[in-house]
């Protein structure tokens, strides 16, 4: 597990500083690179990630971002914007700096904590600095390779690691092409996945799922022989339940993403939050190229662990096909029993608590 702390904002507002003050006697009011703001704009949101990155730790928000915003006085300058990026920088920073490690708090990419909202932050602004700068004309700027390597292993477990860390950045935020794979149309970041020994599962939240439903990647790069139909459909789910008003951030569909090339190889998810009785139901898609290595079983056994952590859940079910030898052990080495069958001839399996004692969700993953 990578762990970012202080340190690691303060040498990105650092290189942030450097780089745009070279710049700060240009027109800011252009655009940011392909961003609808202006490089102004970019700056002063930057600032505003940062106060409140910094306010979700003191606060301890668990629900939403404490309602408020950040706007520079009328008339400021470009190199007075630099100055309250450097001001708001170290508000992070301090934050990051005494918050306790254990201590939690709300993002819609995840809940995540001091060590998360350090990397998020490093993310804005190395991210956002190139995008003020390309808007300004400089197109050669680079950051430290090991910052951007950091901030891959916190929140993008997702990502390849075939390039160098820093196209690798602009990549899996949809910034640029890699060689072999195209630039992306959707993407977001992870600040809290479910892994297990050989994968990590991450949410197909409604930002990437419509991609991924209407034939796009959804952000990920998968096998040759991905994703499957059954994975895609999960992902339309999810767009339908966002437009319904029902969608529940984690009792979704999620990507099966293996850690030894990050490649997504299927999906596995919820068909919903659990109901008033505590009952939710789970399906898994794996590509085929990826069965019979006993990915499914341990995608099931992590989702399982991390179902059975959040309140509200006392039992989980799935349905198999009959004639479907393989899905049937699958659910059963996960610590499933069978209990009946559907009117269309599928067995019914359940999961419950006392079951899945000894299952436990991961933590964040590491390289």
């Amino acid at each position: 597990m990578t762990i970012m702390g202080s340190e690691a904002v303060d040498r990105s507002v650092s290189l942030t500083a450097q780089a745009l003050r070279r710049v700060a006697h240009l027109d800011w009011s252009s655009p940011a690179a392909d961003l609808e703001w202006s490089c102004y704009d970019t700056a002063e949101h930057v600032a505003g990630d940062f106060t409140g990155y910094a306010t979700q730790l003191t606060g301890r928000s668990t629900t939403g971002y404490a309602p408020f915003d950040i706007k520079a006085d009328p008339g400021t300058t470009p190199a007075g914007m630099i100055q309250v990026i450097e001001a708001t920088g170290g508000l992070l920073s301090a934050a990051v700096a005494v918050t306790d490690p254990e201590v939690r708090a709300w993002h819609p990419y995840g809940m995540a904590g001091p060590d998360g909202f350090a990397a998020m932050g490093v993310v804005e602004t190395l991210l956002h600095t190139h995008d003020i700068l390309t808007g300004l004309g400089v197109h050669d700027w680079e950051p430290d390779a090991d910052l951007c390597e950091q901030v891959l292993v916190r929140l993008f477990p997702q990502a390849p690691r075939d390039a160098a860390p820093w196209p690798t950045l602009l990549w899996v935020t949809g910034r640029a092409e890699l060689p072999g794979l195209p630039r992306r149309r959707a993407w977001r970041w992870y600040a809290e996945p479910v892994t297990t020994e050989r994968l990590v599962l991450c949410e197909i939240s409604p930002l990437v799922a419509g991609d991924l439903h209407e034939g796009g990647t959804g952000g990920f790069a998968w096998a040759e022989d991905g994703p499957g139909e059954g994975t895609r459909a999960a992902a339309g789910m999810v767009a339908k339940a966002r437009e319904a008003g029902t969608h529940r951030p984690g009792w979704g569909p999620y990507a099966i993403v293996r850690t030894h090339d990050r490649r997504a190889i299927g999906g596995i998810g919820f068909h919903g939050a659990p109901d008033a009785e505590g009952n939710a139901e789970v399906g898994y898609d794996l590509v085929p190229s990826a069965r019979g290595n006993g990915y499914a079983t341990e995608a099931l056994k992590g989702l399982a662990g991390w179902a059975f952590g959040q309140p509200g859940l006392t039992a989980l079910h799935a349905r198999v096909d009959a004639d479907n030898a393989a899905s049937h052990g699958v659910v059963v080495r996960a610590g499933f029993e069978r209990t009946g069958s559907t009117e269309e001839g599928e067995a019914r399996y359940a999961l419950r608590a006392e079951g899945a004692a000894s299952l436990a969700p991961g933590g964040c993953p590491g390289r």
